[in-house]
């Protein structure tokens, strides 16, 4: 007897047309550094001039960890995209949520210098990265691991952001 059987689902596309997709979506998840960088230039003055608890890691060392991070974040939404296309509206909606709260941290903490602010920021991206993770994990788990590294450097971060705040005061 046979069976009818529905036809599969396409879910990567391949081939060259793909490659400017990663390309855009790597120079989005920089375009939130580069935000934060015209934002507050001086942002190694400022850190280096803070009082910071002892388990403070050395200036130098954000831009090669946010360097990583964010081409693992442009990585994370392309396999997505590629995965789902259009489809994926949701999942990169939470992706460009997560991407404008990040945008955001390095002009309230270095620019204007609002700590309490910048607490809170980090806070609602870390949720945002965390569900951007979860939603990407359930398309392409791949893409969902490969946003670990940037929750765990993140929440680091907001536990140095929560120390400096709480030195200031």
């Amino acid at each position: 007897m046979p069976t009818h059987r529905a036809p599969r689902e396409r879910t990567v596309k391949r081939g060259r047309a793909s490659w400017p997709s990663l390309v855009l979506f790597t120079a989005l998840a920089f375009a939130a550094a580069a935000v934060g960088a015209l934002a507050a230039a001086d942002s190694g003055r400022v850190y280096q001039s803070l009082d910071r608890p002892v388990w403070a890691p050395p200036s130098w060392l954000f831009g090669p960890v946010w360097t990583v991070l964010y081409a693992l974040i442009g990585l994370s939404a392309w396999l997505v995209w590629r995965a789902r296309g259009a489809r994926a509206r949701a999942e990169l909606g939470l992706w460009g949520v997560q991407l404008l709260l990040n945008a955001a941290w390095t002009p309230l903490f270095f620019g204007a210098r609002q700590y309490g602010l910048a607490f809170a920021d980090i806070c609602l991206l870390l949720a945002a990265a965390g569900a951007t993770a979860v939603a990407f994990h359930r398309v392409r788990p791949v893409a969902g691991y490969l946003l670990a590294p940037y929750l765990l450097w993140t929440a680091f971060a907001a536990a140095l952001n929560l120390s400096i705040w709480l030195a200031q005061t």
